[in-house]
């Protein structure tokens, strides 16, 4: 007789979805490590920045997605997916401008994109700085490092 099967599972939820996600379609997300990754200027649990156009859907495939190669990495155990907003502005694509401004200021204070991020590695302020300050994207990375 073949020995019966070990059946297992954890009491923490393998992904959880606010409504938050569901508010918007075009918003930018931040995905978060249990540990610090280290940058040349510091160390921060943010792994990426990304954006979408398709809300909730683009953030569960992404988290999959991006998922897969950084909780490969030592250490990282789980991720955590934050949603990050900002008033519309007709004719501008805010959300983009947002990840931009995201990604290069986290660049301006840790040397270097986030892990998984492979965009903007050289690029340069175009006239994000006109639409957002400097020390409101600091609030946000620094809430999230």
């Amino acid at each position: 007789m073949a020995h019966k099967l070990l059946v297992k599972f954890r009491n923490q939820p393998s992904l959880v979805i606010n409504r938050t996600a569901f508010k918007d379609d075009k918003l930018v997300y931040i995905i978060r490590a249990n540990k610090k990754l280290r940058y040349r200027f510091g160390n921060s649990r943010i792994a990426y920045i990304g954006t979408t156009k398709k809300g909730a859907r683009r953030i569960a495939s992404s988290a999959v997605w991006k998922g897969e190669d950084l909780l490969y990495c030592y250490g990282i155990k789980h991720l955590e997916l934050h949603i990050v907003t900002c008033r519309k502005i007709q004719g501008v694509e805010s959300w983009r401008k947002l990840e931009r401004a995201l990604i290069l200021r986290f660049r301006e204070s840790f040397g270097d994109v986030p892990v998984a991020n492979s965009a903007y590695k050289n690029g340069r302020w175009r006239d994000e700085k006109k639409y957002f300050k400097e020390h409101n994207l600091d609030k946000v990375i620094d809430g999230l490092s």
